[in-house]
């Protein structure tokens, strides 16, 4: 006797939300953002607007609320405070709480640092935790000089260009609890780190930390990165749409920032822009699609929440690990 297969979908730790579905989030918070702080935060090429903050990151901010709120103890969060009570009377007293690590993981160019941009600003804006800082792990690539050294130059972006144990132990650092911890600082327009410029960080209630490479596993034997993490958001698009977002950013790059003489790439200002073209596509093929395919992208299933966008930057997929 014939038998039917029935096609299932694969299990999945995800629960998918449509646009539809998660923007019906949004309507019992308002909205603490301007059109023209929007403006003020989004990245050179992205296109995010005010109903894009409404239906899309205001519901995120929401939702991170109540992940800080658990895991502090603090309300609606019973069974977290509870559990957090028994620990501190198994322990013979209170235990300080510790910041909140937010890592916002993508592409060169799919609109992470405007993503983190934003949540700084509107995670900011909850009464339960004022103090929100941002660090991007640019400022732990090593410098220009040492990556030549290594011949590591070409691989710029690559884990291995990275000082990795440096800002483990500077995330460790903030995560413990120390009253001050500071980080390197690190100039897209020189291209390098600035000598002796340092970020400060001071007792965040949430530090968010983003960068290509934040969802790294541990290298063998060690802690990582992402042990020290609370929650984590991979921006996810197809590789031909950031292409055409990169692609993009540099001829905006090329007829603004690049004109700065003392910019590392103003050699590309006054070249042809067929030429300028020709190196930034180069550089997508040789260096960022190779990273992202290799590096970056087989890391988005570690994330517990990842936004899906269309070649138009709209998000239109929101899919969130289960608990």
């Amino acid at each position: 006797m014939a038998t039917s297969l029935q096609h299932t979908s694969p299990p999945t730790p995800y629960v998918d939300l449509g646009r539809d579905e998660w923007r019906a989030l949004h309507d019992r918070t308002p909205l603490p953002l301007t059109a023209d702080e929007v403006e003020r935060l989004r990245g050179l090429g992205d296109v995010i607007d005010l109903d894009e903050v409404r239906e899309i990151y205001l519901p995120l901010s929401r939702l991170l609320n109540l992940y800080v709120g658990a895991t502090m103890g603090a309300p609606p969060s019973v069974s977290w405070g509870k559990l957090r009570g028994a620990v501190s009377t198994f322990l013979g007293g209170p235990q300080p709480t510790t910041p909140f690590v937010l890592a916002v993981a993508g592409s060169v160019a799919v609109g992470k640092s405007t993503v983190a941009r934003l949540l700084r600003t509107l995670l900011a804006r909850w009464p339960e935790h004022p103090r929100v800082e941002l660090v991007t792990t640019d400022g732990f690539l090593y410098p220009n000089a040492e990556l030549e050294q290594r011949g590591l130059m070409a691989r710029k972006g690559f884990p291995e260009s990275y000082d990795r144990r440096a800002l483990t132990r500077f995330v460790a650092s903030v995560k413990a609890g120390q009253e001050e911890v500071s980080a390197p600082v690190y100039s897209h327009h020189v291209y390098d780190i600035v000598p002796g410029e340092r970020q400060t960080v001071r007792r965040p209630d949430i530090l968010i930390i983003e960068g290509l490479n934040v969802l790294q596993p541990a290298l063998p034997g060690r802690l990582g990165l992402a042990d020290h993490f609370d929650f984590s958001l991979y921006v996810d698009a197809r590789t031909s749409d950031i292409r055409e977002w990169y692609l993009h950013r540099f001829r905006e790059l090329r007829a603004t920032a690049f004109r700065d003489p003392s910019s590392y790439f103003s050699r590309y200002a006054g070249v042809p822009e067929e030429t300028a073209l020709a190196y930034a596509e180069r550089n997508w093929r040789q260096i960022n699609e190779p990273n992202l395919v290799e590096n970056i992208a087989p890391t988005k299933g570690r994330a517990t929440l990842v936004l899906q966008k269309d070649h138009t930057h709209t998000v239109r997929k929101v899919r969130l690990r289960k608990l």
